[in-house]
């Protein structure tokens, strides 16, 4: 593996961690270097770290404190 690849791979946490758990990646990424951006897609979709989670996750924040205010009145 390229050493560019591997210092921004130990540069985030999340995506080391997704490695590891995911060790067939290496393969593609020893192959291929540019695979790195697909490793990161997959990572934050099941991290669920990508902006529509983020919305969804407010969302259902601002769901949840409406119906706790709708039971308290």
């Amino acid at each position: 593996m390229q050493v560019e690849t591997q210092v921004k791979i130990r540069s985030n946490p999340n995506l080391y961690r997704y490695l590891r758990e995911n060790s067939y990646w290496y393969k593609y990424l020893n192959r291929t270097p540019l695979a790195l951006s697909y490793l990161e897609e997959e990572m934050k979709e099941r991290y669920k770290l990508r902006p529509v989670d983020k919305i969804e996750n407010i969302s259902n924040s601002m769901k949840l404190v409406q119906s706790f205010l709708d039971i308290m009145r």
